[in-house]
């Protein structure tokens, strides 16, 4: 049996991990390296890091910040943002992290995964997918649309059939990120994460609304998902209280959910 994983998610700006409510109004909590020495400290499965603003500045990616968080975990270390090719893919991975996240230049060149994966192998590539619950269509049948840079820019693509072109075409995993429910922490978007996880026979990542233990429960029990990001729980200052991996961990077990056990 897969144990299901819990990720931290930094979303860099200026070496800075910062959060936002819906993509808006981002507010600066600390350095991206603090911040990582502090939660792979308390036994984090996974750490995600998104340069949040390379893809919409046409930049590459900050590498040094990437090594400075990549010198302090010892966990697998996902980066993404402004990732355009596969020589911006060996400087990522040489900077120190285990997998490339794409998203906007997956949408504009669909071809990139399948090259990534090819160079690197398909265990390296996550595909990114930013989802806004939209009217269902013929175009649209799933009820929820991609979008790109930063949500800035809507694509007139289908979530779920996105998903699917994406493991064809060599994605490892998928992460999933609720536009609505980004920074709410009223829970996942369940509906789209289990319509994905469904779709395809790859892991998925659930991500955007986590808020407390009982939405990480409702995500695994009910759709299918292999992880849930879970960083506003961790750090954010929006949150009434913070939480510390282990005892979400402790209450995953006791509800029956695999997960790696925290080690005292």
């Amino acid at each position: 049996m897969l144990t299901k994983r819990l990720i931290a998610c930094f979303d860099i700006r200026d070496k800075m991990v910062t959060k936002a409510h819906k993509f808006q109004n981002n507010i600066d909590i600390d350095r991206a390296d603090v911040i990582a020495e502090r939660i792979y400290a308390d036994q984090i499965d996974e750490i995600i890091f998104f340069d949040i603003l390379a893809s919409a500045e046409k930049r590459k990616i900050d590498l040094d910040t990437v090594r400075m968080v990549a010198e302090r975990v010892f966990v697998p270390f996902t980066v993404g943002g402004g990732i355009r090719n596969l020589d911006d893919m060996y400087e990522v991975l040489k900077a120190g992290a285990e997998k490339i996240s794409i998203d906007s230049m997956a949408v504009r060149n669909p071809q990139i995964i399948h090259d990534g994966a090819a160079a690197f192998g398909r265990q390296c590539i996550v595909l990114s997918m930013q989802c806004k619950k939209v009217e269902k269509s013929e175009k649209i049948p799933s009820g929820y649309e991609i979008a790109i840079d930063g949500a800035r820019v809507f694509t007139g693509m289908d979530a779920v059939e996105w998903a699917k072109r994406g493991e064809a075409l060599g994605a490892g995993e998928i992460c999933v990120n609720s536009i609505d429910n980004d920074g709410t922490h009223q829970g996942y978007d369940l509906e789209i994460t289990k319509q994905i996880a469904d779709a395809v026979n790859i892991p998925v990542i659930a991500s955007g609304g986590a808020g407390k233990p009982e939405h990480l429960l409702d995500v695994f029990s009910k759709t299918g998902a292999s992880a849930g990001i879970i960083s506003s729980m961790l750090y954010s200052p929006k949150m009434e209280r913070n939480y510390h991996v282990r005892e979400l961990k402790e209450y995953l077990l006791a509800n029956g959910q695999p997960v790696r056990p925290y080690i005292l």
